[in-house]
């Protein structure tokens, strides 16, 4: 008796189904007399460059100039300038960016390979610039015999250099630039 009503509640189940896929297939059929809908063919993307358009729409500053109902192409990746120039920093206290390829180094828990130019004591034999003294000193501006923890993984701040376009106009100046402008007579 107990298998009776399972049998029942598998067919009603089966019948239920069936009933919602013939629904479906129905609806979704054209009608004779309408001619079919034709499916979209994928459009080729649109090239889109990465550039920022000052006071442009939200919308029109992340699609970058490319139609809402197209696909845009991204922007082409950056190449690595391995140059070891030092470039003027963008903004006050920016850590400074990274002048050659980093591919390849290891920097875990267990190893940082840019330590082993840019650490205080072999700095000068790799002719590198030497890390911050801050590098060296705990939340508590304490100095450690080694780097601090907080600062062990060098590219939570430093990046490497790279030919990509300048996205947004930049008028900082160091102060260095702006001691050595002579002052401008005032009328």
């Amino acid at each position: 008796m107990q298998n009776r009503h399972l049998w029942i509640a598998v067919g009603l189940t089966v019948a239920l189904m069936a009933l919602v896929f013939v629904a479906g297939w129905m609806v979704g059929r054209p009608a004779k007399h309408e001619a079919p809908v034709p499916v979209p063919v994928a459009s080729t993307p649109v090239d889109a460059r990465a550039v920022f358009v000052p006071g442009a729409g939200q919308i029109e500053a992340i699609r970058r100039g490319v139609p809402i109902d197209q696909e845009g192409h991204p922007p082409p990746m950056a190449h690595v300038e391995n140059a070891d120039l030092k470039r003027a920093r963008a903004y006050p206290m920016q850590p400074p960016t990274i002048p050659h390829a980093i591919d390849g180094y290891q920097v875990d828990k267990n190893s940082n390979r840019c330590m082993l130019c840019h650490a205080r004591a072999n700095a000068a034999t790799f002719q590198a610039p030497p890390v911050s003294v801050t590098h060296y000193m705990d939340r508590d501006d304490q100095f450690l015999a080694t780097i601090s923890p907080r600062r062990y993984f060098c590219n939570q701040c430093h990046v490497v250099q790279t030919d990509a376009p300048v996205l947004v106009a930049n008028q900082f100046r160091d102060i260095d630039s702006v001691l050595s402008t002579p002052p401008t007579a005032k009328e």
